[in-house]
């Protein structure tokens, strides 16, 4: 226990009886969310005493209102990806995100908005495009980081070139101190100050004291803060000068939470760019890169970024924007360099102008121009990609944040690059282990390093290379931190910076603000050192568990596979219109339902000191419960955090010896159910439509009432086959298998014999397996893997000749097809005939884009609306897809909807409803509801046919291969043969749509 939770217990036992009586929205002390909310994107880790959701502004002025009644500490919490250790405390954490996340106003033509801080930069600026306006500074966290996070780390990001850092665009705060003063904040002129003074009482006493503090050590401010763009460090006592207008709010931004609480904010605004152009330079090195900065500056770069060649071969080993880093012109270290105009002609000329200053000078680099948006944007993200890729280098240590983001004058940033490096060849980091890269316009370096964490020896290493760096940084006349703030990882340092006497005007404002040292404590001003309380450290140790996947990423082991995460928030993206991840997150807003959530619930399970019954644990098996285990995160995730696999080994290890829920039973042996049903498939589908007999087998079976039972088809496609195989033909590609995957086999063999159809015509010979066979998705997904790992052995036993031929096996069901790419090897890792099986298991459009090239498909001439399955989004990709469906004259417009929520087993299981249902209304379900009716659905997913038909929307979606066989017959869109329809399951006489229930944590906010 830390002094701060001593202190709490010892002042009163019923301050969290007053805290839940007071918050109207929601407050824990349960040990998942004290587990969930234990770290951030530091290296740091201090479990909370609390959780408070706030319902409103209103509210958390009231759970202010009760810690500082007890004295209890409170830190704010934005998106939750502070690199320096901010929002890590024993304190009660106050998350924005959930509710308080309102656009408040906008004011169009002053170019302000008024905005609550839990509202997430992104979303702003999606409200803000109608206006053509947006918040200026970006941040590689964009899409979750909130504005009040960004306040209190006085953020900043590439675009900062142009616009400058938060305090740079910032009008007014309102904010609450401890001890119960709430009033908006601002410049303050000296007929206000008279006034604020006359008037008397706490504003009085804050404003006088800050005057006074200011009048009395001018010098000392003036002379101390570097002139650099990039001061992120300390207090913004500079903004108190009379030249900066005794501006109490910018004076606040960047005090991460130490001094108050801030409830709204008013914003600057600028306009959306209308036209931009990029420039890359390539250099030799990146320090010749740094060196040519001073010489771009006078052009006026809307960005001006830096990336060396150690960054780029990370991300072409982690697969991360390979196809932008292909468009980089020769070099060894890159300037990426964007120029914005009022369009195309004056952004381009911005550009040519560089191009031609730098013709014939020292600085002449290898250059590539570029005006295509897309093209841009794909570059821009190698830059953005660089803390995912520099994470967990393939074949090397895992690097740390810790001198993450140091700043220098941009005129000297040539000569720091050199020396920064040879600091970190001293203390033995390799150059091929750590990139530098950043906001080279202004002077920001960004830097993981592979420190050793949990040594007492590395620790002091770590250590040891922060004060020289602190020392190297200082010596440049620049700062500790250009962006990410001090928190833990370099409030230690301040002195080396401003010096002692600075350092004690701090401790003066700080005990001004908050004199018993409740908000943030530990932070800025009397800070914990840099190398305690560390995630790791020399203490952290667990048993490795043994575990049904191999986890080859990880290097066998599940303690390493919960550790990838590295906090980024790109799962915590309320829409989904550039991923699919995290479907539950996008409908909760919910920390724990967040694949980082779930991530660091599973690294404290293992840890064991506060969730302490390891692979029992009901709070992970809650958090995880909600996981649609849709595999977005393998892919979406910038570290590739798969949260479907872990979740399946949990289950395993959870339930393992015990009754499990009836869903598993129900669902999970799916394969096995459906081949006695089928037989006597009139008779089960008539029963199970009376209402009563549907409404038991659904109560029995743990399926949610609100769903429709799947009505099975009159003959399988294995029967169908039987009888109906088309006569052998001269094939003139050769043989392939074509997969009968449970859910088409059962339910809609129309889509199997349409395949059929298509691969005869392409010329290959289509084979099908002679035994019942089956993938063990179902298995997996309800984490029986034991029986999974069995009935994948059997399927390769049947499979093992074609397997060894070399046959290509087409899968027709997303999910079954990404069960043999990705679960399959890593749950029988070793198997060689599971590994070549990976290597064969293609898709429809795959087989013949790459082995047929030359076919012609049929021209359909129809516009399609695209369901892409988040399986073969996150495994195969759509890509083969899209070309395949331009060759055949398919307008295909791709739904962007993620995932449909249905996802496997989840939406049918009871209790998960309302949340599959809610993730299928986020977008899928209305674009449907709004489409041409004239436009084809595709949809590859049985999850995603399913729930487009039970989702009230009236339409239908096809397989890819209906589509393709319907142009080859001949038959008009829309008329499709009756087995080639997904027909709308009729509800059962006497039932009703009702509403299921779901934990406080798993309803989704209003």
């Amino acid at each position: 226990m830390t002094s701060t939770d001593a202190q709490v217990v010892q002042l009163s036992p019923s301050w969290s009886q007053a805290l839940r009586a007071a918050v109207d929205g929601e407050v824990r002390f349960d040990d998942g969310s004290r587990a969930v909310y234990a770290v951030d994107s530091s290296n740091y880790r201090q479990p909370p005493l609390a959780v408070v959701a706030p319902s409103s502004v209103d509210d958390a002025v009231a759970a202010v209102a009760v810690c500082a009644r007890y004295g209890v500490p409170v830190v704010s919490r934005g998106g939750g990806t502070s690199l320096a250790g901010q929002t890590t405390n024993a304190a009660v954490v106050i998350d924005w995100t959930k509710y308080c996340h309102r656009l408040v106003s906008v004011d169009v033509e002053a170019r302000t908005c008024v905005v609550e801080p839990g509202i997430a930069l992104d979303d702003l600026n999606r409200q803000l495009a109608d206006h053509d306006l947006m918040y200026g500074p970006k941040p590689a966290t964009h899409r979750t980081c909130t504005i009040g996070g960004m306040i209190g780390n006085n953020s900043c990001g590439s675009t900062a070139q142009a616009y400058g850092k938060t305090v740079d665009n910032l009008v007014r705060l309102e904010i609450l101190t401890y001890d119960g003063l709430r009033m908006w904040v601002g410049p303050t002129s000296d007929q206000e100050y008279a006034e604020i003074v006359a008037a008397g009482g706490r504003r009085a006493e804050i404003y006088a004291t800050l005057r006074e503090l200011r009048d009395r050590h001018l010098a000392l401010i003036r002379t101390r803060y570097p002139t650099i763009p990039r001061r992120v460090s300390g207090y913004n006592l500079d903004s108190l000068l009379p030249e900066n207008h005794f501006d109490l709010a910018c004076a606040l931004v960047g005090s991460e939470g130490t001094l108050v609480t801030v409830l709204q904010a008013e914003l600057t605004l600028v306009e959306v760019p209308k036209a931009k152009s990029m420039v890359v330079l390539g250099y030799h090195d990146i320090a010749a890169a740094g060196d040519a900065v001073p010489a771009i500056l006078p052009h006026e770069p809307w960005q001006l970024e830096g990336l060396d060649q150690v960054l780029v071969q990370l991300e072409k080993q982690a697969g991360l924007a390979h196809g932008a880093t292909k468009e980089l012109p020769r070099g060894g270290g890159w300037l990426m360099i964007q120029f914005a105009g009022a369009d195309t002609d004056e952004a381009d000329a911005k550009a040519q102008g560089l191009i031609e200053a730098l013709e014939g000078t020292e600085h002449e680099p290898q250059v590539k121009f570029y005006d295509d948006p897309a093209k841009e944007d794909e570059l821009v993200e190698v830059r953005e990609a660089g803390l995912g890729a520099t994470a967990h280098p393939i074949g090397q240590h895992d690097n740390w944040p810790g001198w993450e983001d140091s700043a220098v004058p941009p005129e000297r940033l040539g000569d720091y690059l050199r020396d920064l490096r040879e600091l970190l060849t001293e203390f033995g980091y390799a150059e091929d282990e750590t990139s530098l890269y950043g906001h080279f316009g202004q002077g920001c370096i960004h830097c993981r390093i592979p420190f050793e964490l949990r040594t007492a020896d590395g620790i002091a290493h770590f250590r040891a290379y922060i004060e020289r760096a602190a020392d190297l940084v200082v010596s440049y006349g620049g700062s500790l931190s250009g962006e990410h703030g001090d928190g833990r990882a370099r409030g230690e340092l301040l002195p080396k910076m401003f010096g002692a006497d600075v350092v004690a005007l701090f401790g003066t404002v700080k005990t001004l603000f908050d004199p018993d040292d409740r908000m943030n404590p530990g932070k800025v001003v009397a800070p914990q050192p840099l190398d305690g309380q560390l995630r790791l450290g020399p203490a952290y140790s667990h048993a490795e568990p043994s575990t049904y996947f191999s986890y080859p990423e990880d290097k066998g082991r599940f303690s390493t596979a919960v550790l990838r995460c590295v906090g980024i928030g790109t799962c915590r993206n309320s829409v989904s219109d550039e991923q699919v991840m995290c479907p539950s997150y996008m409908v909760t807003r919910e920390e724990e339902h967040s694949t980082r959530g779930r991530a660091r619930l599973l690294f404290e399970m293992l840890r064991g000191d506060v969730i302490t019954d390891g692979w029992r644990s009901t709070e992970v098996r809650d958090a995880l419960d909600l996981c649609l285990a849709c595999k977005g995160c393998k892919t979406d995730c910038p570290v590739n955090v798969d949260m479907a696999t872990y979740k399946a080994e949990f289950l395993a290890h959870h339930y393992r010896g015990r009754l499990r829920p009836r869903a598993h039973y129900s669902m999970g042996w799916l394969p096995a159910l459906t081949r006695p049903a089928s037989l006597l498939a009139p008779l089960v589908n008539l029963i199970t439509g009376i209402g009563p007999v549907a409404t038991g087998l659904k109560r029995l079976g743990g399926i949610a009432p609100e769903r429709d039972l799947p009505v099975f088809a009159g003959q399988t496609f294995a029967s169908w086959w039987r009888s109906h195989r088309p006569p052998p033909v001269q094939a003139t590609r050769g043989p392939v298998l074509l997969w009968p995957d449970t859910f088409t086999n059962h339910f809609h063999p129309g889509i199997a014999q349409a395949a059929v159809r298509v691969l005869t015509h392409a010329g290959f010979e289509v084979r099908v397996p002679t035994r019942p066979v089956c993938c063990g998705l179902t298995w997996v997904s309800t984490g029986q893997l034991g029986i999974a790992r069995r009935v994948l052995g059997r399927t390769l036993r049947v499979l093992r000749d074609e397997i060894r031929a070399g046959t290509p096996v087409v899968g027709l069901e997303p999910s079954c097809t990404a069960m043999f790419r990705a679960d399959g090897p890593e749950l029988l890792g070793g198997d060689e005939d599971m590994r070549r099986l990976s290597k064969q298991t293609v898709t429809l459009a795959e087989l013949l884009r790459q082995r047929a090239p030359d076919w012609q498909p049929p021209q359909l001439n129809v516009n399609a609306l695209v369901q892409t399955h988040c399986h073969q989004h996150a495994i195969m990709g759509n890509g083969p897809d899209a070309e395949l469906l331009a060759a055949a004259g398919v307008h295909g417009t791709d739904l962007k909807a993620g995932c449909c929520g249905l996802a496997g087993n989840f939406g049918f299981e009871q209790g998960h409803y309302e949340v599959s249902r809610a993730a299928g209304e986020r977008v899928l379900l209305p674009r449907l509801r709004a489409a041409d009716q004239r436009s084809v659905i595709l949809a590859d997913g049985f999850s995603c046919r399913t729930q487009i038909e039970q989702g009230d929307t009236t339409r239908r979606a096809v397989h890819l291969a209906e589509l393709l066989a319907a142009g080859l017959d001949r038959t008009e869109i829309g008329r499709y043969p009756e087995h080639a329809i997904s027909r709308r399951p009729r509800r059962p006489f006497g039932t009703r749509r009702g509403t299921s229930t779901t934990t406080t944590k798993g309803t989704p906010p209003s």
